[in-house]
């Protein structure tokens, strides 16, 4: 048994596989058949990591495999790679598969995500196989399911761990130059030395944007390994996940995360530590100065985007730094003493001004006339709205914005496990994608 599940058509339509029908989806995404031109066999690649900050040198792909590479209608390089596809070299005592609920909380992640302007992994198929699976963490037997993501790279910071750790430096430096070629070419230095520092600037500017839009989007990862980074700053492998329901620097994501490691307040310092694992394998063909002048970079980089991702999500406009960190000062303190709604809030006032209207005829509309937001609100309408024209968009007609907290996504998924009716999944999906188009965020 095979049933599609989930299709990227928007994805499949960027990078030519639009025209496919479902026998031959099933085929190549759900059966493997190779894709013309792409690789002939599978690639299930080994690396090392840090897991919560524990070296384990015995890891690798467990359940999945680079399936394909291709080119989108930018031109950019990008892969398909599967998640549940079965046993590989790697899978030490796993079975390899996914149930079908950690498939679909991966696509409704990635989709979430993607609307919120985060710069992250596709959702590009979800098969359901057939099989029942025996699990430790949901009811079992369970469903089980294949994913394919797309994303812009498959080398983690993890694939440079493993070559340092055998003290491979001929292998750093292919795979320092094969990055620069396919992802980073401003890295490009006169000699190894300054292309590796290169690389790691360039690493480091996409991580610290990356952990900035996670920030903005209260956004909780969870599982913040060197092995979950990737070389081009993507966010992919989505595991015990959580949006934020309200402002709350210790909350976590994963439950057997007990010391709070990966809290959503300690995501930048996390990436931080992660970018300083990378920078030590360098060091194979890289003087330390040179290395931590560029990890040196982060923070000013992370300060820079968090304040330019912060007011993306808010739809609004810059009054220079001072004014911006004012603003963030009394918003953050006052959704921090009220516990106020996150996803709801952003929705409100995204564009400040232009939104204060809707936002005090809506669900909290009687917080918002309270004598304690009356400084928020000055700040919120004392900064442009920034393309006030994407709130005539219909999603902004509704009260309440999509959102994904953890009790919603249990709501999706009950009605799939206890009469297979997927009507709130693709709901949900749709909201997602007016969502998407109604935000309508500037990348970069």
């Amino acid at each position: 048994m095979h049933a599609i599940r989930w299709r990227n058509q928007r994805w499949a339509g960027r990078v030519g596989l639009g025209g496919l029908g479902d026998a031959e989806w099933i085929d190549r995404f759900g059966k493997f058949a190779p894709l013309e031109g792409s690789l002939e066999k599978p690639l299930a690649l080994a690396y090392h990591g840090h897991q919560f900050q524990s070296y384990n040198p015995n890891i690798g792909d467990g359940r999945g495999f680079l399936f394909a590479q291709m080119r989108d209608d930018a031109g950019r390089l990008l892969d398909l790679g599967t998640k549940g596809s079965g046993r590989t070299p790697w899978s030490r005592t796993g079975d390899g598969r996914l149930t079908l609920k950690g498939g679909v909380r991966e696509v409704l992640a990635a989709g979430m995500l993607e609307a919120l302007g985060v710069y992250t992994s596709k959702a590009f198929s979800l098969i359901e196989t057939g099989e029942q699976l025996a699990r430790n963490d949901e009811p079992s037997p369970t469903r089980s399911s294949v994913l394919v993501r797309l994303s812009h790279s498959h080398i983690r910071f993890g694939t440079f761990q493993r070559l340092a750790y055998g003290g491979d430096a001929d292998g750093i430096g292919k795979l320092v130059e094969y990055c620069i070629r396919h992802y980073h070419p401003a890295a490009q230095g006169a000699d190894m030395e300054a292309s590796a520092a290169g690389l790691l600037r360039e690493i480091t500017a996409a991580t610290a944007e990356l952990a900035a839009q996670w920030m903005a989007a209260g956004f909780v990862h969870g599982v913040l390994n060197t092995d979950n980074m990737v070389v081009t700053g993507e966010s992919f492998d989505y595991g015990p996940w959580r949006f934020l329901p309200y402002s709350d620097p210790s909350f976590i994501a994963a439950y057997f995360d007990e010391t709070g490691l990966y809290a959503f307040g300690r995501q930048p310092s996390a990436v931080l530590w992660n970018l300083s694992q990378l920078a030590s394998s360098l060091t194979l063909v890289a003087s330390v100065p040179s290395l931590e002048a560029e990890l040196g970079r982060f923070e000013g980089l992370y300060r820079h985007a968090f304040r330019r991702r912060v007011l993306s999500a808010l739809g609004l406009e810059s009054n220079g730094e001072e004014a911006d960190l004012a603003l963030f000062k009394i918003f953050f303190t006052w959704m921090g003493e009220t516990r106020a709604a996150w996803p709801q809030v952003f929705f409100d006032w995204f564009g400040g001004a232009a939104s204060e209207a809707r936002a005090m005829a809506g669900p909290l509309g009687a917080q918002y006339r309270s004598t304690g937001f009356a400084p928020v609100r000055e700040a919120l309408i004392g900064h442009p709205p920034d393309r006030p024209e994407r709130l005539a968009h219909p999603y902004f007609r509704g009260e309440r914005p999509v959102s994904l907290l953890i009790e919603e996504v249990e709501a999706i998924w009950a009605p799939i496990a206890e009469a297979d009716d997927w009507s709130a999944f693709h709901s949900c999906t749709d909201r997602i994608e007016m969502a998407r188009e109604a935000l309508d965020h500037v990348q970069g």
